[in-house]
């Protein structure tokens, strides 16, 4: 029962890096590439879906993204969600392809956008922290029903802490090469 309560644990704890790695893609440095429209939704005949599953994706240049719908008539649709995202897009098409240029980064963008990224690691953080929380409290009850020994129970809550440390390492690391990457000029 331990065993489970660790696993299932560390898999919650993976699946919040997981969102933080690709929250953390999300948000736009210098490049354009195409996990900046990951979270971008297009209104399809009616019914919302994810750009990626409409287009693929080019760079041909560092800054210059070419996205080729897969279908012809979601050309507009697809011009118009980009208009509308938070990515700060400006596309243009050709009847073909949709070309976006991403517009260079001042520095007081890149400082906001620091800011959005460290409030992501510490929303990364916090879910990490609760299933922390919730995995000690099945723990504490695991020993308490008579399940398991304290003995058990303690050796277990200092993996579960060596599992949360790990994981809030990690996210800390991935929370520096955003920053480094967004303030590189």
């Amino acid at each position: 029962m331990i065993e489970d309560t660790l696993l299932e644990a560390e898999e919650k704890m993976d699946k919040a890096v997981e969102v933080a790695k690709e929250d953390f893609a999300s948000i736009r440095s210098g490049r354009a590439t195409p996990s900046m429209y990951a979270k971008v939704i297009v209104d399809y005949y009616g019914s919302p879906t994810p750009l990626q599953q409409l287009a693929s994706f080019a760079t041909p240049e560092a800054r210059t993204i070419l996205i080729t719908p897969y279908d012809k008539s979601a050309l507009r649709d697809i011009e118009k969600a980009l208009s509308d995202s938070e990515v700060g897009a400006n596309p243009s098409n050709d009847g073909n392809v949709i070309r976006v240029t991403v517009p260079e980064l001042t520095q007081e963008r890149r400082k906001e956008y620091v800011k959005i990224v460290r409030g992501k690691g510490e929303d990364a953080k916090v879910s990490i922290r609760s299933i922390r929380r919730k995995a000690k409290d099945e723990l504490d009850r695991i020993v308490k029903d008579g399940d398991a020994g304290e003995d058990e129970g303690a050796r277990a809550e200092k993996e579960l802490d060596a599992l949360t440390k790990s994981h809030t390492d990690l996210v800390d690391e991935l929370l520096k090469r955003k920053e480094v990457e967004l303030l590189e000029v």
